[in-house]
């Protein structure tokens, strides 16, 4: 099976690592725009503190979440050990208004919060013990937060830097096989061709051969097909051409000629001039997905949203055990790596378009949110800003699943990417290999 996947963020790559140890032929292929989201993100793998009521989207989430430590550990195996991955657990903090922090209101928050969290640890036991906090337990935590902050303490909670992981994920996949191809792509299809038998799966169905894409088993080459990618990577295309389906004819900037109406099928894409045939094409292009469809008859319905990201260092600090910091009223967070650097995020802003800025007013609204839980950053140094340009589709659920006739669509994964990407990846891999899922993805339809 050829199967090429367009875009290297954390859903491309963890697509190309399933499907290379599945047994693919895998070419990766990107064009390395700006603002690529998981080259941005920092990603906090804590689902259960949603407040989001789609019933979908959670279970895909937690889905998400128990396929890492498998994944981590597959990963280690291969010698890509060192991928920012931790359970550190995190805080989840009241509402900030500016009075005491220990007062009634606050306090019957996090209760609240905690007996909600124990209620869902029937279902996912990989919340861990969740407990609340006074305000000095919680900074002997988090030491920078301010005094006298209670919180929530939920310790199945885990954080990873997107930009390491879907490198170990490319690394690995590497030694599986997958070509990495960096340029633009052109995607040729033909007519006069039906769809394969054997390749492909209705998005509907459930697996029942015993083949699943959990990440706890082993693929066919003693690989492991653990938790799906996700793809943030941006592949652009010219919305005034579409492809002569009939001559296979590509054009413009992107991917051309995925018009896979009746009788036509993807047959390869063509990177700066190379035509590389495949059998399947997965596309996890993120916020870019719309434009590559449009121009040939696709509708997508996927957005840029713009998330600037500030990272600042604390000197000589070992922060490598910190918690996630949760505030609940914002919707910010804070979170710390090895490196005595703490990432605080994010803005998310609607109607950005493809601009990757940082501006002044999203580095203001980021800094002031993080100084208002943790005045302690103050004193730190502004190493820099990242801005990542997420997918936001008409939901909370991420689109994905088969669109035609050897064709993949990965997107749509919002503010949570690095949490569900993995997952989603390689989900995406065993649609275009044409294998049986062992979850419904009629609620992830990327044409609704």
């Amino acid at each position: 099976m050829r199967l090429i996947v367009v875009g290297s963020g954390i859903v491309g790559a963890a697509c190309a690592y399933a499907a290379s140890g599945l047994g693919a032929q895998v070419t990766l292929v990107d064009a390395a725009e700006p603002g690529q989201a998981t080259a941005a993100g920092a990603g906090i793998i804590c689902p259960w503190t949603a407040s989001v009521e789609d019933s979908a989207w959670y279970d895909f989430a937690c889905a998400a979440a128990r396929h890492y430590p498998p994944l981590i550990a597959a990963l280690a195996e291969v010698g890509e050990g060192d991928v920012s991955y931790r359970q550190v657990g995190a805080l989840l903090l009241a509402g900030q208004d500016g009075q005491e922090q220990e007062d009634q209101l606050g306090q019957a928050q996090l209760e609240q919060a905690a007996r909600r969290l124990i209620a869902r640890r029937t279902a996912a036991p990989e919340i861990g013990d969740v407990r609340v906090l006074t305000g000095a337990e919680a900074r002997q935590l988090f030491p920078p937060l301010r005094p006298g902050q209670p919180a929530v303490h939920i310790a199945g909670a885990a954080r990873v830097d997107g930009r390491r992981l879907a490198a170990a994920l490319i690394r690995a996949a590497a030694r599986q096989g997958t070509t990495m191809r960096t340029g633009t792509a052109r995607l040729v299809c033909r007519e006069g061709h039906g769809s394969d038998a054997g390749q492909r799966s209705d998005a509907g169905q459930r697996a029942d051969t015993g083949q699943r894409a959990d990440a706890g088993e082993r693929a066919d080459a003693g690989q492991r097909a653990d938790a799906g990618q996700r793809a943030d990577t941006g592949q652009r295309a010219d919305t005034g051409e579409r492809a002569d389906t009939g001559q296979g004819t590509e054009g413009g900037h992107g991917i051309q000629g995925i018009r896979v109406g009746r009788g036509v099928r993807v047959t390869g894409v063509r990177v700066d001039g190379d035509l590389i045939e495949a059998d399947a094409v997965v596309v996890a292009a993120g916020a870019w997905t719309a434009r590559l469809l449009e121009p040939v008859g696709i509708t997508v319905h996927v957005v840029p949203q713009r998330g600037q990201i500030a990272h600042i260092g604390l000197g000589a600090a070992d922060t490598s055990r910190w918690p996630v910091v949760l505030p609940s009223a914002t919707g910010h967070y804070l979170l710390a790596f090895d490196d005595s650097r703490v990432v605080a995020g994010a803005t998310r802003e609607a109607g950005s378009g493809f601009d990757p800025r940082v501006t002044a007013a999203g580095l203001a609204e980021v800094l002031a949110n993080a100084l208002e839980v943790a005045p302690g950053l103050g004193a730190g140094t502004l190493l820099e800003t990242r801005v990542g340009l997420r997918p936001a589709g008409p939901d909370v659920r991420p689109l994905l699943g088969p669109v035609g006739d050897g064709l993949v669509v990965a997107t749509g994964l919002g503010a949570s990417g690095l949490t569900m990407g993995p997952y989603a990846g390689a989900i995406a891999a065993r649609c275009a290999l044409g294998l049986l899922q062992d979850i419904e993805l009629e609620p992830f339809n990327p044409l609704r």
